[in-house]
C-alpha cells in the first residue's frame, strides 16, 4: 500500500535519517536463494526494497543486473514466482515497503488489472516500470488507484523543467532521480561539481512533486551512499549488492547492506 511508503519516510524524516532502499533480482539464482536474501534485507538495514522482476532485454540495466535477470529466467521465474515470493515475504514483515522494478512487457502480458489485483494481494506496495512512459501508463495507473498502489516513476538528468511536470503528475510514493545518464551499475562521477548538480536537481524533483526523491544508478560504495544520502530522500543501491550475492554469496550481499544502510542512516 502507498501508506507504507509514506509511513516510513516519515518514520525516517522524524530521525532526521535518508531510507536506504535495496534491490535485488527476483529468482537469482534460483527461488529459495532469492527468498532467502529478500527475506533477511530489513534485518540488515534495508528500509524499502525494490524487488526485480526478470526479462530478455533490460534496455537500462548494466551487465551485472542483466546477468542476474537471465539467471532467474533460467531457473524458471516469471512474474507469478516474483509475486510468490513478496506473498512469502510478507508473512514474516507486515511493514517494509516492497515496491516492483522491472519492465512493461511481463505485467502487459499478465494484464495490468490482474498484475495490480495479485500485486495487492501479494502485499506489494507499488512498481517501478521502467520503459512505460506517462504518456502511455494511463491504463496501468487507473487500475493501481483502484488497488492502492504507487506508480513510481524515473527522472533523469536530461528530464528538463518543461518535461518535470508530466513525469511527476500521477506519481505516489516517490520519485526515482536517475543520477546519470547510462546503465544501471556504471560508474558514478564524483567531485563537486556532480554533487551540485544531484543536489539541484534533486530539489528541483521534491518541489514539483511534494513527494520523497530517491537516488540511485551508479551508487557502489558506503562512501558514496552517504555523500548521496546528504541531499535526497532515500539512495538505491541494486548491481553492487546482485553482483556480491552473485559472487561471494548470501553472507557477503548481508555484510555489503549493512555497511551501505549504516552509511545511508549516518549520513
Amino acid at each position: 500500500m502507498t501508506n507504507r511508503i509514506t509511513q516510513t519516510f516519515k518514520a525516517l524524516a522524524s530521525l532526521n535519517s535518508t531510507a536506504f532502499v535495496g534491490y535485488m533480482m527476483g529468482g537469482d539464482p534460483d527461488r529459495a536463494a532469492s527468498q532467502k536474501l529478500l527475506n533477511a534485507l530489513p534485518e540488515a538495514g534495508v528500509d524499502i526494497i525494490e524487488l526485480g522482476m526478470p526479462f530478455t532485454d533490460p534496455a537500462a540495466d548494466g551487465p551485472t543486473i542483466e546477468d542476474a535477470g537471465l539467471r532467474s529466467l533460467k531457473s524458471g521465474t516469471t512474474l507469478s514466482t516474483v509475486l510468490d515470493m513478496a506473498a512469502e515475504f510478507r508473512k514474516t514483515n507486515a511493514t517494509t515497503p516492497l515496491i516492483i522494478m522491472g519492465y512493461c512487457n511481463p505485467v502487459h502480458h499478465m494484464g495490468y488489472s490482474e498484475f495490480s489485483k495479485r500485486a495487492r494481494e501479494a502485499g506489494i506496495d507499488g512498481a517501478i516500470i521502467v520503459d512505460l512512459p506517462p504518456e502511455e501508463d494511463s491504463e496501468l495507473r487507473a487500475a493501481f488507484e483502484t488497488h492502492n498502489l504507487a506508480l513510481i516513476r524515473l527522472a533523469t538528468p536530461t528530464t528538463d523543467a518543461a518535461r518535470l511536470p508530466k513525469v511527476v503528475a500521477g506519481t505516489k510514493g516517490f520519485v526515482y532521480y536517475v543520477s546519470m545518464t547510462g546503465i544501471t551499475g556504471a560508474a558514478f562521477a564524483t567531485g563537486d561539481t556532480k554533487n551540485a548538480s544531484i543536489k539541484n536537481q534533486v530539489a528541483a524533483v521534491r518541489a514539483a512533486s511534494n513527494l520523497p526523491v530517491v537516488v540511485g544508478f551508479g551508487v557502489k560504495t558506503p562512501e558514496r551512499a552517504a555523500e548521496v544520502a546528504k541531499d535526497a530522500d532515500g539512495v538505491v543501491v541494486g548491481s553492487a549488492i546482485v553482483e556480491a550475492f552473485h559472487k561471494d554469496g548470501h553472507d557477503a550481499a548481508i555484510a555489503l547492506v549493512k555497511s551501505l544502510a549504516d552509511a545511508t542512516h549516518g549520513a
